[in-house]
């Protein structure tokens, strides 16, 4: 493996990181923020307990969730796309490196924010909420897990999109409503039939249930479907990353 490679493109992306920090750390702490005093202290004072836990508490994984998914995708797709739309991107793949090489050095960046985002909100939470975590081991595993995974998909959209705009259109439109949907803010148990039957198709609910799982020892579905949900959609990406280099999809055109 050449792992100077690795290495530079893994260096190049954390240093634009530290050069956007009011962009890339601070915007999203200080968004997660606002949603912990409006939900955490203000409104959830006035609401009971979910499953045995204050609402404050309650929602810290799904909020945890929305913004490191957001983040995750964020950085992978402008870090692949920005040397696509400047041209660099054929210095990169003219270089000795192999495709997994690439992937790692960009994916792994953009991870590592993502990880440190999470820890950084984590930190935040406990100036407004007061929780305690179950399963440390799992909140971590499952942190890492879903920052990779989306990782790679943001690196696929990354590859796909045509502009900066529609870098936005899947995070926003997708991800996002469907993060709010899939019980960020709620349980799930909470909803009437039929909608309680449908939001099982909501791939976001196995993701959130298993990092609430993590935290407090309680979920909406079971934590084995959770994880093996999430770990079918890094096979996903990981193919869709493989097809991507084999063909040279959108990277030799």
């Amino acid at each position: 493996m050449n792992l100077h490679g690795v290495s530079a493109i893994y260096r190049f992306e954390m240093a634009r990181a530290r050069r956007t920090l009011m962009q890339s750390v601070a915007s999203p702490v200080l968004s997660t923020s606002l949603y912990f005093i409006v939900f955490g202290t203000a409104i959830g004072n006035r609401m009971g307990d979910i499953d045995g836990i204050g609402y404050g508490a309650f929602i810290i994984p799904g909020l945890l969730m929305l913004s490191l998914l957001s983040e995750s995708i964020s950085n992978a797709s402008f870090g692949i796309f920005f040397p696509q739309f400047s041209g660099t991107i054929y210095e990169v793949l003219s270089a000795p490196v192999s495709p997994f090489e690439i992937v790692l050095g960009y994916v792994g960046a953009a991870a590592t924010k993502s990880v440190i985002l999470g820890v950084l909100i984590l930190i935040t939470a406990r100036l407004f909420v007061d929780y305690s975590i179950v399963h440390p081991f799992w909140t971590l595993a499952f942190l890492l897990l879903t920052a990779v995974t989306f990782s790679l998909f943001g690196f696929i959209i990354g590859i796909w999109a045509d502009d900066f705009q529609q870098l936005q259109v899947i995070p926003l439109m997708v991800i996002t409503p469907l993060t709010f949907l899939g019980g960020a803010f709620y349980s799930i148990e909470m909803l009437p039939e039929p909608w309680q039957s449908l939001t099982l198709f909501n791939p976001m609910v196995y993701l959130i249930s298993g990092f609430r799982w993590a935290f407090y020892g309680v979920a909406d579905v079971q934590v084995g479907i959770s994880l093996l949900m999430t770990l079918g959609f890094l096979l996903l990406c990981l193919a869709a990353v493989t097809w991507i280099f084999r063909t040279g999809y959108r990277l030799k055109s």
